[in-house]
C-alpha cells in the first residue's frame, strides 16, 4: 500500500505517476517524436533533473507500464513456490501479477502499446526489453533450482510458449478496444496451448 511508504517515497511515487501520465497524454495527442522533454516536465512543473532521477529517457517513460508489469513478474517468480510443470509456474506468475496491477494500469498499458506500435524505435526497445526479461526469468528459475536445474532450453521453451500466448492475448485485447478484459484473453490463450501443441494436419494426396 502506498500509504505504508515513508513520506519521501510517497512523494517520489506521486511524481513518477504524474510524469508518466503527462507523458502518455502528450505522446497520444502529439506523437512520441513531436513531444519534447520540456513539455513533459512543464506539464508536471518539475525540473529535468527530477525527471532523470525518475526515468532514464523519453523512451523509458513511454514504456513504463510494460516495465511495471514485467518487473513485478520477475519479483513474483523469485518468490513463488517451485513445484509442478514449469509452464504452469510461468503462467501462474503472470496471471497473478496481472491481477495485482493497479486499477489504472490497463488503460496506461493500452496507451503505451498504441504509442509503441506507432513508433518503430519504441517497438524495437520493447522487443529488447522482452528478450532481457526472458533471460532474467530463466536465470531466476535456474538460480533457484541450483544444481538440480535442468538444461536451459528446458526452462526457456515453456517461457517462450507462455510469451507467445501473452502476445496473442495482448493483440486480441487491443484489437477490441482494450478495456478490462485482458485477463480473459490471457486465460483463453493459456487454455489453447495444449491443443495447439498437439495440432496436426492430416496428410492429403496431391
Amino acid at each position: 500500500m502506498t500509504t505504508e511508504l515513508p513520506l519521501r517515497e510517497r512523494k517520489k511515487l506521486r511524481t513518477r505517476q504524474a510524469l508518466a501520465a503527462a507523458a502518455l497524454e502528450l505522446f497520444t495527442t502529439k506523437g512520441f517524436d513531436a513531444t519534447t522533454l520540456d513539455e513533459i516536465v512543464g506539464a508536471v512543473e518539475v525540473s529535468k533533473r527530477t525527471f532523470f532521477r525518475t526515468f532514464a529517457s523519453k523512451e523509458d517513460v513511454a514504456l513504463a507500464p510494460e516495465r511495471e508489469l514485467w518487473t513485478a513478474y520477475l519479483v513474483d517468480l523469485a518468490e513463488r513456490p517451485l513445484a509442478g510443470r514449469v509452464l504452469t509456474i510461468y503462467q501462474d506468475a503472470l496471471t497473478e501479477t496481472l491481477g495485482a496491477m493497479p486499477a489504472d494500469w490497463a488503460d496506461r498499458f493500452a496507451a503505451s502499446r498504441r504509442i509503441a506500435d506507432a513508433t518503430p524505435a519504441l517497438n524495437a526497445l520493447s522487443l529488447r526489453f522482452c528478450a532481457d526479461t526472458t533471460d532474467a526469468a530463466v536465470d531466476t528459475l535456474a538460480d533457484r533450482l541450483g544444481p538440480d536445474a535442468p538444461e536451459r532450453i528446458l526452462l526457456h521453451l515453456p517461457l517462450d510458449t507462455m510469451l507467445a500466448a501473452w502476445h496473442w492475448a495482448q493483440r486480441e485485447w487491443t484489437a477490441r478496444g482494450a478495456g478490462p478484459g485482458l485477463a480473459g484473453h490471457l486465460e483463453r490463450a493459456f487454455a489453447a496451448i495444449p491443443g495447439s501443441l498437439e495440432l496436426a494436419i492430416p496428410t492429403t494426396s496431391a
